[in-house]
């Protein structure tokens, strides 16, 4: 789908006042993912940018927004509570837009994080399950599981995509929390990504091999948990 087939959007957020989004729809889309951006990046920034061109390219549709804090310049994230209600008010939108689709959200990092505390909160409606691109577990050099606590109390699917030179999140905490999470929780390791999921060049990948295999990924697991 080119860029100009997407449709731009404002959605309301309460307190948070209006933010902007953008649906990307291929004409045969099987599912909608709404998708969060991380705390130093907006929607428009090219790892969302290929994330969202990849799934329209799988026949998956997304919904990206921004966070009010990024819609409005600032760089301090919102607090969790408008975060939330942030990651709500895109679902509602993406199920008024897309009645016919079933839904998945997740999103990149910081957006990641706020959707899962969300859904564990109270379940986000009509979402089917929830995909990490990057799961911050920890901050760089501060190795802790604290920020998984919530995680149990989210009864749907859950992909966590992750790099293994991640610094938010050390494989062998991780790797551990999504056993204990079950037959609900998937991980999808990329070798040798770091929280971008950027490789080194002597791994004899580039970015754009590692982005269509996390695409591949998800695709995958979407197909899988729509049925």
């Amino acid at each position: 789908m080119k860029a100009g087939n997407t449709q731009q959007l404002h959605i309301a957020v309460g307190e948070g006042g209006p933010v902007s989004a953008l649906l990307m729809r291929p004409p045969h889309a099987r599912a909608c993912v709404v998708l969060a951006h991380g705390a130093g990046a907006g929607m428009t920034h090219p790892f969302m940018e290929t994330v969202a061109s990849g799934l329209c390219e799988r026949e998956i549709a997304t919904l990206r927004y921004q966070f009010p804090y990024m819609e409005t310049g600032s760089k301090r994230p919102d607090s969790p509570a408008v975060a939330h209600a942030a990651v709500r008010a895109a679902v509602d939108e993406a199920a008024r837009r897309c009645p016919e689709m079933p839904l998945i959200a997740g999103g990149k990092s910081f957006g990641a994080r706020m959707t899962s505390q969300a859904q564990a909160i109270a379940p986000l409606a009509g979402v089917r399950g929830l995909a990490f691109l990057g799961f911050p577990l920890h901050p760089a050099g501060k190795p802790s599981t604290d920020r998984a606590a919530h995680l149990a109390d989210v009864k749907i699917p859950m992909l966590f995509l992750q790099g293994t030179r991640d610094t938010l999140a050390e494989l062998t905490l991780l790797a551990p929390i999504v056993k204990t999470l079950g037959r609900k929780a998937a991980l999808h390791v990329v070798d040798g990504g770091d929280h971008s999921f950027h490789v080194l060049v002597r791994s004899g990948r580039n970015d754009a091999d590692v982005m269509t295999g996390i695409c591949d990924a998800m695709a995958l697991w979407v197909g899988r948990i729509i049925i």
